[in-house]
């Protein structure tokens, strides 16, 4: 972390922390208030900043805090690029250990395996068999040589990077399941390997077993668990054997066609054959139970969510079965503590810094030490270290070193009535220093559509809020967060009720004085490029102009699928063909001559979601009709842009013609 020193990193003295942890978190966190007080107080005025300070880099994605404490892995921003990093927190003479991101693959996941070794996830797409499928491999990251090595490289299969287990007694041993062969042949179906990954050295542990595709491990490494599913029937099963036993029997069966869904254990009680189930009435509560794996009854309830929300996740401790608490979902998504030191820790962290969010995102081994983010909604504020048994933080860096913790734009959920009277949730980002009245207007619809917006810093939304637009992020219906029944709302309604629920932001934002109907744009990424195009194409009059980034203008099978190959295969492309019956039919690619608003198309070259012909595809339609395009290409940006050259070349192709098409002086 070479110059965090001298830069910002700031401590706060446990001297005087002598009492209960939760004062030693309000004086902590007391300080860190003093420390920000352009966050506190910000100023109405414009925020001074253009689209080089908000194109900034992350300081670091995926923080995870090593086993002892003492190193942090994640994707760091460096000179400009991401790169997979390991920095020492307090020994500033050992160097960081970085690594590139591959052309073409995108890093998606690091895990400790030891204090020595980061497991890194990658993946890409590639064009098997006329459909594009995502590959996925696995690398070992040595904090003290700096060398990676390629872990399973050598098989020849779609998947090769599921850590089914991680040794916690100081060896670089992993269980890694992985596919020999993209054909349905014996080595099809993933074997579990017991992998070295400081040599990349494997032997098998457990040889691959027909329609099972994922597999699940114990505390102490040994396997369980199976999931199993047969594409041709479409049936999947779940295949157990308790801890010494060597025969796995079925214990859990449905029929996907059904929509019927097999037991997903969060995790194991040690000793037996009880695990941790999630189960209960979506539509108003869940639980944490208990339950006798074999024969499927409860044996205690562990926590009941509160009523209207459920559980999404579990969070689960290093060892991959100690459930430490949960994520919920609902109107209020929320993260919730179970482990009482946690639970403690959490709350005096909110009690101390009221309106900010306190994020505890790693912790060591121990749970003494963690890292911590304290940020809201405008500001994409801090990460710290905290020691619990001082009761210290140390800032190692803001996360955005042009904002720092400066307050932007102000933003706000809202929420409005669709036409058919559904209620949809949004964000709202209004400029700084502006009268919310009459405001040009930005309609941002989500990627996904299986995802959601919410209110945490987002430097898109808040980028186009400077320039004096009103942006909109609809939690349109589709959207996931909300529940079965709200997300089944967009079966069918793929280019219809989906894209009415956007029309119906802008008009809520007309109704209410805040926008101005005549002046709205569209401007999305993946599945919000299609609706930015959609909505061009279907609602001709009523949008200004829209921009696409790396968005879908022909809808297809193996694009919307993206050939994942595993149990969910089947249900996942069946749920995109519940979304329309005729995918030709909603394909803004063959509706480009109903298109009348100038169109901008954003797409990389390296992105590896969308394919980047998808644009190109776009634009020839557009100009053989003769309508308004530009199309930006950038021959080195994935699909999340995470270049910092690629996003300052985005955000100012976004501002040009925002200022052009809807200039809103």
């Amino acid at each position: 972390m070479e110059g965090e020193s001298s830069k910002g990193r700031q401590m706060i003295s446990g001297a005087g922390f002598a009492r209960r942890k939760a004062v030693q978190v309000a004086l902590a966190m007391a300080a860190v208030c003093a420390g920000q007080g352009a966050l506190a107080q910000a100023p109405v005025s414009a925020t001074g900043h253009g689209a080089a300070d908000y194109a900034v880099l992350p300081f670091i994605s995926e923080p995870a805090l090593s086993p002892g404490g003492a190193f942090v892995a994640g994707l760091i921003g460096l000179g400009g690029q991401r790169k997979i990093c390991v920095i020492s927190l307090f020994d500033l003479a050992i160097k960081p250990v970085c690594l590139g991101v591959p052309d073409m693959m995108e890093a998606y996941g690091l895990e400790w395996a030891g204090d020595d070794n980061v497991l890194v996830h990658l993946s890409t797409q590639q064009n098997v068999e006329a459909s594009r499928w995502y590959i996925s491999r696995l690398i070992g990251l040595n904090r003290k040589t700096g060398k990676y090595t390629r872990l399973l490289w050598d098989k020849q299969g779609q998947s090769a990077d599921r850590v089914v287990w991680i040794a916690r007694d100081g060896t670089p041993t992993a269980l890694v399941a992985a596919q020999s062969t993209i054909y349905v042949t014996e080595g099809f179906w993933p074997s579990v390997y017991r992998v070295n990954v400081e040599t990349g050295n494997s032997t098998t542990v457990l040889k691959g077993t027909e329609d099972v595709m994922n597999w699940v491990a114990d505390g102490a490494g040994a396997v369980r668990l199976g999931y199993g599913y047969d594409d041709f029937r479409q049936k999947a099963r779940v295949i157990y054997r308790s801890r010494g036993n060597s025969i796995f029997h079925t214990i859990s069966q449905a029929d996907v066609r059904k929509r019927e869904e097999v037991i997903s254990p969060e995790g194991f009680i040690e000793g037996g054959d009880h695990g941790i189930l999630v189960h209960g009435d979506e539509a108003k509560h869940s639980a944490l139970f208990e339950v006798d794996l074999p024969t499927q009854k409860d044996v205690r309830k562990i926590w009941t969510a509160p009523e209207g929300s459920w559980i999404a996740s579990t969070i689960t401790d290093a060892d991959r079965q100690t459930v430490l608490g949960v994520w919920l979902a609902g109107a209020k998504r929320e993260r919730v503590w179970l482990d009482p030191e946690l639970a403690e820790l959490q709350a005096a962290f909110d009690k101390s810094v009221p309106g900010r969010r306190v994020h505890i995102v790693s912790f060591s081994r121990d749970k003494q030490k963690m890292l911590v983010q304290i940020e809201r909604a405008d500001s994409p504020g801090a990460i710290y270290y905290y020691n619990r048994a001082g009761g210290t933080l140390h800032q190692i860096a803001y996360v955005n070193d042009k904002l720092k913790g400066e307050a932007q734009n102000p933003v706000s959920m809202i929420r409005y009535k669709a036409r058919d009277g559904l209620e949809i949730e949004g964000v709202l980002t209004l400029p700084k220093g502006r009268e919310a009245k009459r405001l040009p207007v930005v309609v941002m619809p989500h990627g996904g559509p299986w995802a959601h917006d919410t209110d945490n810093f987002d430097y898109w939304a808040q980028f186009v809020a400077s320039l004096g637009y009103a942006v909109l992020q609809p939690n349109f219906r589709g959207s996931d967060g909300y529940g079965q029944d709200f997300e089944r709302k967009g079966e069918g309604q793929l280019g219809l009720a989906m894209q009415d629920d956007l029309n119906d932001g802008l008009k809520w934002l007309v109704d209410q004085g805040i926008g101005d109907g005549k002046r709205a744009c569209l401007v999305g990424a993946s599945y919000g490029g299609y609706a930015t195009l959609w909505g061009l194409a279907r609602d001709a009059d009523l949008w200004r102009c829209g921009i696409s980034i790396a968005g879908v203008s022909l809808l297809r099978r193996e694009v919307n699928d993206m050939g994942y190959n595993d149990i969910y295969e089947t249900s996942n492309r069946n749920a995109w063909q519940r979304m329309t019956p005729d995918f030709a039919a909603v394909s803004p690619a063959n509706a480009a001559t109903r298109i009348k608003a100038p169109l901008l198309l954003v797409h990389g070259k390296m992105d590896a979601t969308v394919p980047y012909d998808q644009s190109q595809t776009m634009a020839s339609r557009m100009r053989a009709a003769g309508k308004p395009v530009e199309f930006v290409s950038m021959p080195k940006a994935d699909h999340h842009f995470t270049r910092e050259e690629d996003r300052l070349a985005l955000l100012k192709a976004m501002e040009a013609f925002l200022q052009k098409n809807n200039p809103a002086g």
